[in-house]
């Protein structure tokens, strides 16, 4: 489902900007200058290029995605189909999980209780899996440090293009309107450099990171659910423990229970008539 905060605070951010500058008097097109975007973009991109791999910017791109899109599975739902599986290993024997286990489309949880299911040691699937989530979870903070890098070459990548701005201004120092125009032309580089940084990038390697903490703990989640299943828990027991990764707040009391844990007060004797 879209990620309504991403794309909100985008649209906030952008419309403050917007917002702010024709309050005080200047128009859209004060801002929107072609080479000073093309300096920017291809300056900083570049140099992001320079500096990373192409196979963790390729899935620094595709990692983009998460940043508008939310795909990560509720804890709740992975809590009811974990419970499913216990209830039917507790019934039938885990050898009855076979079938299942192999149409699970979550591939990390579809390894780890293949692997319960062909009699793995418990110890070996508990580090199997660990070493697997650690491998994920350091590809995808390596990925998410690409956009913390783009970050930090946009603003710089700006003062370069306002330096080539004024550059241009100096040419025409004996027009004086023109040297005017020319600065505040320069300076829009700088606008965009900052922009693009402290709205889009940084912004975005922060919510990738957001995003691995919570694949990892559901990672965690999926694998002590199996590890309950392996050593035969009771469902019941093996909910109560996965409901510590909840992140739901406890169910408020109805009106109902409220009242039966008040106390009674006896009802003062009505005054006798004279």
């Amino acid at each position: 489902m879209p990620d309504f905060a991403t794309l909100d605070g985008i649209v906030l951010a952008l419309g403050g900007i917007v917002g702010g500058l024709l309050l005080e008097g200047g128009k859209i097109k004060d801002i929107s200058q072609f080479t000073a975007a093309m300096i920017v973009l291809g300056g900083t991109f570049g140099a992001v290029m320079v500096s990373t791999p192409m196979k963790v910017l390729k899935g620094a791109i595709l990692r983009l995605v998460h940043v508008f899109l939310d795909k990560s599975q509720p804890p709740d739902a992975a809590i009811e189909e974990l419970i499913g599986y216990a209830t039917k290993a507790r019934k039938n024997g885990l050898v009855s999980l076979e079938t299942e286990a192999l149409e699970i489309k979550d591939p990390f949880l579809r390894k780890a209780l293949t692997l319960a299911v062909d009699g793995t040691d418990l110890q070996e699937i508990r580090n199997m899996m660990q070493l697997e989530m650690d491998i994920a979870t350091n590809r995808a903070v390596e990925e998410s440090k690409v956009f913390e890098s783009a970050g930090g070459y946009s603003p710089t990548i700006g003062i370069i293009g306002a330096v080539m701005g004024l550059i241009q201004v100096m040419k025409n120092l004996a027009n004086i309107e023109e040297v005017g125009h020319g600065i505040a032309v320069a300076f829009v580089a700088t606008v965009y450099g900052v922009g693009l940084a402290n709205i889009l990038l940084l912004p975005a390697a922060t919510k990738i990171k957001s995003r691995i903490e919570r694949e990892t703990e559901l990672k965690e989640l999926k694998l002590e659910g199996v590890i309950g299943i392996v050593e035969g828990l009771n469902p019941k027991l093996i909910r109560s423990k996965l409901d510590a990764y909840r992140h739901e707040e406890a169910p408020k009391k109805s009106k109902e229970e409220k009242a039966k844990k008040q106390p009674v007060t006896a009802q003062q004797p009505a005054a006798a008539k004279g």
